[in-house]
C-alpha cells in the first residue's frame, strides 16, 4: 500500500516535471542576439500545456496541431513522463521488497545486541583487571555463563545469517547500546538479582533472556529512535520483529542445539514475495479499470474528497479478489478493513466494508471473480 501511495505521489511530480520542460521550452533566450517574440512564445507554451493536459486526461493526442515546435514539445513531454513512470514503477516496487527484507535484518540486528552486551561485559572484566583499587560493582560475568544466550550466540543459522547479509552494529550506533547497558541493564533489578546468585537452572536463563529483550530492549526509547531513523516504517515493523524475536527466544529451548534454524521472515518467503510483486504491479497496471468500478458503486459521497488511501485500500482488495483465486473474498474483505483502521480515517472501516461489499456481491454473480480451491466452492 505504502509503495503504490508513493507511486501515485511520485506521479504527480512527473506531471508537474513534464509541464515544466514545456514551459523551459519557450522561455525566451536571453542569450539570443536575435529578437525574441515573447507573445508567440507565450501562446506557444500555453497551447502545448493546454494539449499535454488534455492528453494526460484522455490518453489521446490532438493530431490536429500544425504547429511544429508546439508537437515537438508535447511529444517530448509525453516521452519524458512515461519514461518517468516507468522508472517510478520500478524504482518503488523494488523499495517496497526491500523494506520487507530490512524487517529481517531489523530482527538480526536486536538478537545481535546480546553480542554487544557480552563484548562490553568482556571490555568491563578487563578495566576492573587493571584497576588498582577493588570496584563495588557486581562483576557481570555470570551472565556470560547464561546457557540461553550461549546458544543463541553459538546458534549455526544465526553466525551464518549475520555473516551473509552482513549484520553489523556502526560506531556511532554502539554508544546507544552501550549507554543502554550501562544506565539500564546495569541497574535493572532481575539482572542484579540474576549476577548475584549463583548456579541457575536453565528456566531462570531462559526467563532472563525473554526479560531483556521484552522489558530493556523493546522498551529502551532511544535504542527504538535509532530503528525509527533507519526505518521509516518501524512503528509498524516493530511489532513483526518483536514477534520474531520471542519465538526465537522460545525455540531455545533445553532440548535445542547450535543447529536449530532461525526464523524466516514467513514460512514460505519466495511465494510472499510474488504475492507482493504481482499485488503491486497489477494493481497499478489496472487502475483505471477498479477507479471506474468504485466511482460507479458510490453514492451519497463527494468523490473528490474521498481519502486517497480509502481508493488505494480499494482498488488492492479489488485486485486480489481478481487475481488470486485460492484466497476467499470474505478474507481479503477483512484483511482490508482491518488495513483502513490503521492508516486511514476514522470512517474509513464502515466506508470499505459498504463498497467492497457491494463489489464483491455483483462481481461474484456476473462470474468478474471465480474462486477455487481446496475448501473452497467455486465462485463463493
Amino acid at each position: 500500500m505504502q509503495a503504490i501511495y508513493a507511486y501515485q505521489q511520485a506521479e504527480g511530480s512527473d506531471y508537474l516535471m513534464a509541464l515544466d520542460r514545456i514551459e523551459e521550452r519557450f522561455a525566451p533566450d536571453l542569450n539570443s542576439m536575435e529578437p525574441q517574440d515573447r507573445n508567440k512564445l507565450q501562446g506557444q507554451k500555453e497551447i502545448a500545456a493546454i494539449s499535454f493536459k488534455e492528453w494526460y486526461g484522455t490518453r489521446r493526442l490532438d493530431h490536429d496541431e500544425t504547429d511544429p515546435e508546439i508537437k515537438t514539445a508535447v511529444n517530448q513531454a509525453i516521452v519524458f513522463y512515461q519514461n518517468q513512470l516507468k522508472k517510478d514503477f520500478k524504482y518503488f516496487g523494488t523499495q517496497m521488497l526491500q523494506a520487507v527484507e530490512k524487517i529481517y535484518d531489523h530482527y538480526l540486528n536486536t538478537l545481535q545486541i546480546m553480542d554487544v552486551f557480552v563484548r562490553l561485559i568482556g571490555e568491563e572484566q578487563q578495566r576492573t583487571a587493571k584497576r588498582y583499587t577493588e570496584t563495588t560493582e557486581k562483576s557481570a560475568e555470570p551472565f556470560l555463563r547464561n546457557k540461553v544466550l550461549q546458544k543463541l550466540l553459538a546458534n549455526k543459522s544465526y553466525q551464518d545469517y549475520i555473516v551473509r547479509r552482513n549484520i553489523k552494529w556502526a560506531d556511532a550506533d554502539l554508544d546507544v547500546i552501550r549507554q543502554l547497558y550501562k544506565t539500564v541493564l546495569r541497574k535493572d533489578e532481575a539482572f542484579l538479582t540474576y549476577i548475584s546468585g549463583g548456579a541457575h537452572t536453565y528456566e531462570e536463563d531462559h526467563q532472563l533472556v525473554k526479560h531483556i529483550f521484552k522489558n530493556i530492549i523493546f522498551k529502551d526509547k532511544n535504542l527504538q529512535s535509532l530503528f525509527e531513523e533507519r526505518d521509516m516504517n518501524w512503528e509498524e515493523n516493530r511489532v513483526i520483529v518483536k514477534n520474531l524475536v520471542n519465538k526465537t527466544i522460545k525455540l531455545l529451548d533445553e532440548e535445542s542445539d547450535e543447529n536449530l534454524m532461525l526464523l524466516d521472515l514467513s514460512s514460505n518467503w519466495e511465494d510472499d514475495r510474488a504475492f507482493f510483486e504481482e499485488l503491486y504491479h497489477k494493481t497499478l497496471e489496472d487502475d483505471t479499470r477498479y477507479e471506474e468500478l468504485i466511482m460507479s458503486h458510490i453514492q451519497n459521497w463527494d468523490v473528490e474528497r474521498i481519502a486517497l488511501i480509502d481508493k488505494i485500500i480499494l482498488k488492492m482488495a479489488l485486485c486480489e479478489m481478481h487475481i488470486f483465486r485460492s484466497i476467499p473474498v470474505k478474507v481479503t474483505i477483512n484483511e482490508y478493513i482491518e488495513i483502513s483502521k490503521l492508516y486511514s480515517t476514522p470512517k474509513s472501516k464502515q466506508f470499505i466494508n459498504g463498497v467492497l461489499d457491494k463489489l464483491a456481491q455483483e462481481l461474484t454473480e456476473n462470474g468478474t471473480i471465480r474462486k477455487s480451491g481446496r475448501g473452497l466452492i467455486d465462485n463463493k
